[in-house]
């Protein structure tokens, strides 16, 4: 126990200022024995308080844990139990009644005892102790002796607290000086009294010679004051000359003061010069424009590449000089405003000059496509030239003009743009609705020519090549074009209702030709051949080829160009013509309702649209004729569709592009759902000759060529998805049809229809190997397996039907319940009828009997699945086993008998050996 309680004021009371006093091992009465410590405890801090802890051991064994803890002011009873006869078991009342049982009861009485000392030193409310007996109340236990760890013994018994806290320690000089004096009276310690009479003796006796000494330093006393008072004589004369030369110092002081004054207003004026011309350099330095720079502003060359860079430079040096953030107060001065005045004068006019001849670039440019354009048309329209060549010839190059040459002179001026943009909008704005204006016109007849070419060369017809006839004569042409874009606004102002004329007029040619080709007659898919759509499925991917690095090149030089990727917002609107097709664009240009635009990237998509608004009505032009001409070209243009938009995406995927062919590709995808609908309607409408055998059903010979034509098309394609779903719609028609042709054929059996059909449907799946056609090639197997072997078996019925019907009713007698030996005994089943039934059918009879059935499966069977050997060899296999059947029975039911068949099995190979030679 002593252990223990080391261990427990080491672990648990030290660290919280507390001296374990007294410790009982306990548990809780009635229940399961845990054991725990009842700890009586004070705190080494004043005021002293008393508390009863319970600790308990962790779970894990190796250290105690405090559990709870109560002060000794809230105990209320300690009830003993017995006082007479010894108990472990007391109970505490504190705010409930805890119930303890002590491991022994000595230590009940320790912590007992311990708890009456505590309460009468330290609580003036007294506890009250119930069946403890007086004597356990008036002697100390040795368990609270042991309680205080060495070094911290202090018994709770012995005299006050209080007079050992104002006991004193004796020094060692103390120490030292009792000791000699004790050595010096032997008897000090034997005779106590003896020896402080004499110490009373010697302290009157020093106090004598203290008084003696005092009133000999009388005199001495007296000398001290007489000095004291010359030395204060002498601080007086001292404090008189200090104010003399305080009065002598104050002049000097005064003009000390003038001349540090003097010096600051020397230093101030030289600050105050040190920061003017710091700000007449700022001044200088940035609000003063190069003669050079003005020059090129007003009079640059802006057509020459030395030009264009100097003007460059200018425009960067004036737009660094208006930007310059001015310090306060430099606005108010006169010749800063003029300096910006001026500035702002030259960006006017720069701008102006800028605005202006970009305009005539823009026209130039426009006016040299233009007559390239027109020098096309006009040479596919000279009359009497030969069209058929000419188209030909130029046919074969199936190319956009390259707009790289107008791109490249243009980005010399990008720079220029971006400054124009950042110092003024509305021209930047202007040339960009003007360039819009012009390239859309450009490209729309550009493009227009290109699908027309594209769709000559679908056709193979040039009978169309006659309409570019009617379009204008070049010179008249270009002359009207060139005189409207040279304005006298210099903003196309004049020439849009000439473009807008000429544009109409243009697109009504075209509008009228595409019709013309749109108008031709259906033609089948069986009238053209793989060379045909392999042309189209080229003509189609070289379109799309020629579109998209059209359509990227001139995003890239928009960016680049019109400075639409630098920044995440533009100042200011578009305010016309940023519309998706023609009928918003008038409503907006006549209203001038602003269109928002939120960021660069909307801003190149708008102007993307409105350049090549053209190019999306073309494309479902073309994609029409391409359907009309033969619906399964449809199956080209969604493999190649796909592929681009994939391309498309990765570079952007919300660019114009992107967005375009995502747009078309839906169409493309409408034309092959349109596509597998007409061929399961298609099937659903096939209408079978009453008079001649079915054979192979037409539908089923176009899946195959259906499903060839795909996964040629379709390998290693984005869009598998598709034809795996058109694929499960189709083949479910086909067996849905060929079952439902099947029930309505007259001339050709159900089961022959159902198996040709079936086996070349099997045939095809397991060639293609179609991945997820698994299913239905497994169900296509099993059907045709079905039917031939319904086939044959039915078809045997007929050669033998008497010798069949007589052992059927032998095998229905058996399943009555007759034993298969007593079958004899039936009087229609006897030897005799067995006899009679096998004398009908001897080998001879049996050969014509499978001769004319060889002869009737022949005119059954088709000759494009070659299935007759096949069903002959099965029919072959079936009748033998049938004979075996017979034989077996005939050995079961008529044992003994002696009655075999006519002809044997190596008779029925020999007879259907030479029947299926002989024809």
């Amino acid at each position: 126990m002593t252990a223990i309680k080391h261990a427990l004021q080491r672990d648990i009371f030290t660290p919280n200022d507390e001296r374990l006093l007294s410790i009982v091992n306990v548990c809780k009465a009635g229940k399961k024995k845990k054991n725990c410590f009842l700890c009586a405890t004070v705190t080494t801090e004043r005021p002293v308080q008393v508390k009863v802890v319970k600790v308990k051991k962790s779970d894990k064994g190796d250290f105690y844990k405090r559990q709870i803890a109560w002060t000794l002011r809230d105990l209320a009873v300690v009830d003993a139990k017995d006082a007479i006869k010894e108990n472990p078991e007391f109970d505490l009342h504190f705010e409930k009644i805890y119930k303890w049982v002590a491991s022994s009861t000595a230590e009940k009485n320790a912590f007992i005892s311990c708890i009456w000392k505590l309460n009468q030193r330290y609580l003036r409310k007294k506890i009250d102790f119930v069946n403890v007996s007086s004597q356990l109340l008036e002697e100390l236990p040795k368990v609270t002796e042991e309680s205080v760890p060495s070094g911290e013994n202090q018994s709770v018994t012995g005299g006050d607290e209080e007079a050992v806290d104002e006991y004193q320690e004796l020094n060692a000089r103390e120490e030292q000086d009792i000791e000699i004096m004790m050595e010096g009276c032997e008897y000090a310690i034997s005779n106590a009294e003896a020896f402080a009479e004499r110490l009373s003796r010697e302290l009157q006796v020093l106090d004598g010679a203290n008084i003696q000494s005092i009133m000999a330093s009388e005199k001495q006393v007296n000398i001290l004051m007489k000095l004291l008072d010359e030395a204060l004589k002498e601080v007086d004369q001292i404090e008189l000359k200090l104010s003399s030369y305080e009065e002598m110092l104050q002049s000097v002081k005064e003009q000390m003061d003038q001349i540090s004054e003097s010096n600051h207003l020397i230093h101030l004026s030289n600050t105050n010069n040190v920061k003017l011309l710091s700000e007449i350099e700022f001044l200088v330095n940035h609000l003063d424009l190069a003669k050079g720079h003005i020059k090129a502003l007003q009079e640059g060359d802006l057509a020459s590449s030395r030009g264009i860079e100097a003007c460059t430079n200018a425009a960067d040096a004036l737009l660094q000089c208006m930007n310059v953030a001015l310090r306060p107060g430099h606005d108010m001065l006169l010749a800063v405003k003029q300096q910006q005045q001026r500035f702002s004068d030259l960006r006017e006019h720069f701008a102006r000059r800028l605005a202006s001849h970009l305009n005539n670039v823009f026209v130039q440019q426009f006016t040299q496509a233009l007559l390239q354009l027109y020098n096309r048309s006009y040479f596919l329209s000279v009359p009497g030239h030969d069209q058929s060549s000419t188209l030909a010839q130029h046919s074969v190059e199936l190319t956009l003009p390259n707009h790289h040459p107008f791109h490249r002179d243009l980005l010399r001026y990008a720079k220029l743009m971006e400054w124009l943009k950042s110092t003024d909008y509305g021209k930047y704005e202007g040339l960009t609705k003007n360039y819009m204006d012009y390239l859309s016109r450009l490209y729309e007849r550009e493009i227009k020519d290109f699908f027309e070419v594209a769709k000559i060369k679908m056709t193979g017809t040039t009978k169309e090549s006659k309409k570019f006839a009617t379009l204008p004569r070049k010179e008249s042409a270009v002359k009207q074009e060139t005189e409207s874009l040279h304005g006298s606004s210099g903003k196309l102002t004049g020439s849009t209702s000439s473009l807008n004329k000429l544009s109409v007029q243009s697109s009504g040619n075209r509008r009228s030709q595409s019709s013309s080709l749109l108008d031709m007659g259906n033609m089948s898919a069986s009238d053209l051949d793989v060379a045909d759509r392999t042309k189209f499925d080229k003509i189609f991917e070289q379109v799309l080829s020629e579109l998209e690095p059209l359509c990227l090149a001139e995003q890239d030089f928009i960016s680049k160009f019109f400075k639409l990727q630098q920044h995440q917002s533009i100042p200011g609107t578009m305010t016309e013509a940023e519309d998706l097709d023609g009928g918003t664009s008038s409503r907006q240009h006549n209203s001038g309702t602003p269109l928002p635009v939120s960021s660069e990237k909307d801003m190149i998509r708008q102007m993307m649209i409105k350049i090549f608004r053209c190019i999306e009505p073309e494309l479902n032009n073309l994609i029409a004729l391409g359907d009309k001409i033969d619906s399964f070209n449809s199956l080209y243009m969604l493999v190649k569709m796909s592929h681009h938009v994939w391309t498309a995406q990765n570079v952007d995927p919300a660019s114009f592009l992107s967005t375009t062919l995502g747009n078309v590709l839906v169409t493309v995808k409408r034309n092959f759902d349109k596509c597998i609908s007409n061929q399961i309607r298609q099937m659903e409408e096939v209408k079978i000759s009453k008079k001649s055998k079915v054979g192979i059903l037409p539908f089923v010979a176009e899946f195959e060529e259906f499903a060839g034509l795909a996964e040629s098309i379709f390998k290693n394609a984005e869009r598998r998805g598709d034809l795996d779903k058109a694929y499960t719609k189709l083949i479910r028609g086909v067996f849905v049809n060929v079952e439902k042709v099947a029930n309505e054929s007259q001339k050709t059996p159900r089961d022959v229809v159902m198996m040709e059909n079936f086996h070349h449907i099997f045939a095809t799946l397991s060639r293609l190997k179609i991945s997820c056609l698994e299913a239905e090639k497994k169900e296509a197997k099993q059907k045709y397996t079905d039917h031939l072997q319904s086939y044959v078996i039915y078809s045997l019925g007929q050669p033998l039907e008497k010798l069949n019907h007589f052992f059927e009713g032998v095998e229905a007698r058996v399943a009555q319940g007759i034993r298969e030996e007593e079958v004899s005994y039936q009087l229609a089943f006897n030897k005799q009828e067995l006899r009679k039934v096998i004398k009908e059918y001897p080998g001879k009879e049996v050969k014509k009997g499978l001769d004319n059935l060889y002869k009737k499966v022949d005119k059954h069977l088709c000759e494009e699945e070659n299935l007759l050997q096949v069903v002959w060899h099965s029919m072959q296999d079936e009748f033998i086993r049938q004979y075996k059947h017979f034989e077996g029975l005939i050995a079961r039911c008529y044992p003994g008998s002696g009655v075999t068949m006519e002809f044997t099995i190596q008779d029925i190979l020999d007879y259907c050996s030479s029947i299926a030679q002989s024809h």
